[in-house]
């Protein structure tokens, strides 16, 4: 049992893009977002959103979601699945940390993300 709120903040927001450079035109280029981070092998690259530490990151391989930060992404699992919630996606390491994906009881997915790794320099 966990001893306060599982979901801590929203880490980031994925939106998905045809391909880095078309979504980084938008974004950064046309919107003005800073560029923190961008990873080739994931497909990925994260945007600096001005009045929160939660960044917007374009995906060529997601669907659009929030990720859900949390202490730890097994702890989280094991709680939401005591919980009623099924892991559609089994924890698996990250650049960052870990993740995972449940789907709560009534068809929510929640990607759920924990920082064990540190963060994107």
């Amino acid at each position: 049992m966990t001893t306060g709120p599982v979901l801590r903040a929203v880490d980031c927001v994925t939106i998905p893009v045809p391909d880095l450079e078309t979504g980084l035109a938008f974004y950064a280029g046309a919107l003005g977002h800073e560029l923190l981070w961008r990873d080739e092998t994931t497909g990925q690259a994260g945007l600096r959103l001005p009045d929160t530490e939660t960044e917007l990151v374009l995906t060529t391989s997601a669907p659009y979601a929030p990720a859900w930060l949390v202490d730890a992404v097994p702890a989280a699992v094991a709680g939401l699945v005591a919980a009623g919630a099924t892991v559609r996606r089994p924890v698996e390491a990250i650049p960052v940390g870990r993740i995972a994906v449940v789907t709560d009881p009534f068809g929510n997915d929640l990607v759920l993300l924990d920082l064990s790794a540190g963060r994107y320099p």
